[in-house]
């Protein structure tokens, strides 16, 4: 089958709450098949979710903040969820904020990957990170001190088993030999890759190497996302990649109106100022102005808003 090319231009993303008390009632969450459907007919180009295989008692460890919710609230698996989304879906784009990818065996999370990408029509990315709660690697059976070197092997081993039949592969966490893992992705080249966290060393390697995409830390601020994306951009291009080809991810912060509330439409007027920061996508967090119930505005309000920004 032919590859799907993707281009870089300004989208809105939205991302969903498939974790904690946002769901009161257990057998409400395949409602969140619905706020796919609402959201691609409301002219959102992504869907985000997020990740946790498991949760420790030390939420304290969360390093942006007190943690919104205590150890025991569920959370959805994103790339099950996504794949219920893809099926009720024709045009939306599917990816997550963040999945931690070690946590998954690399030629697991490559079929998986890949599955989803034929079954969707092409249409999904991931967004990965190591997370943040050593208990989720122990919990696993993994060194989290060695998180980081196995972030960089999972996912450069996705790149290679996408790519080759047979594929071998050798690295410091694992190595395979001569296997294949078929159906490949239908996107060319295999999954657009957004790596999440700060730019150390480290990371932008990963990102320049293998990545399509970066997910700064939740809510940077605008000048200093500004700053960072153009390092970033720099060093794209000082790598030899295509300036027109990079993704960087910027969060809509919830402005309060009068009463203190987040108000969704003050919030919206920030889009033109990530774009101009150097953000390709603006990320709108759904959970931050309302539940289940109040959906259908919300998406009325978006879909308004993003149709007059994209005319003007």
């Amino acid at each position: 089958m032919s590859g799907i090319s993707y281009g870089v231009r300004p989208s809105l993303s939205v991302t969903l709450t498939s974790y904690g008390p946002l769901v009161k009632n257990p057998g409400d969450w395949p409602k969140l098949v619905d706020l796919a459907r609402q959201a691609e007919e409301a002219g959102v180009d992504r869907i985000l979710l997020t990740d946790h295989v498991v949760m420790g008692p030390n939420t304290a460890a969360y390093p942006w903040g007190p943690f919104p919710f205590p150890p025991d609230q569920p959370w959805l698996e994103p790339l099950t969820v996504l794949s219920a989304m893809a099926a009720v879906t024709e045009r939306i784009r599917f990816s997550t904020k963040i999945l931690i990818a070690p946590l998954r065996p690399a030629p697991l999370l490559a079929k998986t990957l890949a599955t989803l990408d034929v079954l969707s029509g092409g249409r999904m990315e991931v967004g990965v990170g190591t997370g943040w709660q050593k208990e989720e690697f122990e919990a696993s059976g993994l060194d989290w001190r060695k998180r980081g070197q196995l972030l960089t092997d999972t996912m450069a081993a996705c790149r290679v088993l996408w790519r080759d039949a047979p594929a071998s592969f050798t690295s410091e966490s694992f190595s395979f030999d001569d296997i294949y893992c078929r159906p490949a992705p239908i996107q060319e080249g295999g999954l657009p890759i957004w790596f999440a966290g700060s730019l150390h060393p480290r990371n932008l390697d990963r990102i320049l190497r293998l990545g399509n995409g970066w997910i700064p830390a939740p809510y940077t601020c605008l000048e200093k996302f500004r700053e960072e994306a153009q390092i970033l951009r720099s060093a794209w291009v000082g790598a030899g990649r295509d300036p027109e080809t990079l993704q960087i991810q910027g969060d809509l912060d919830a402005v309060p109106d009068a009463q203190g509330r987040p108000d969704l439409t003050k919030s919206l007027e920030a889009l033109s100022d990530w774009f101009e920061a150097g953000a390709t996508t603006v990320n709108v967090v759904h959970s931050l102005f309302g539940g289940l119930k109040r959906a259908p505005q919300f998406f009325e309000t978006l879909q308004s808003t993003w149709s007059h920004w994209k005319r003007n």
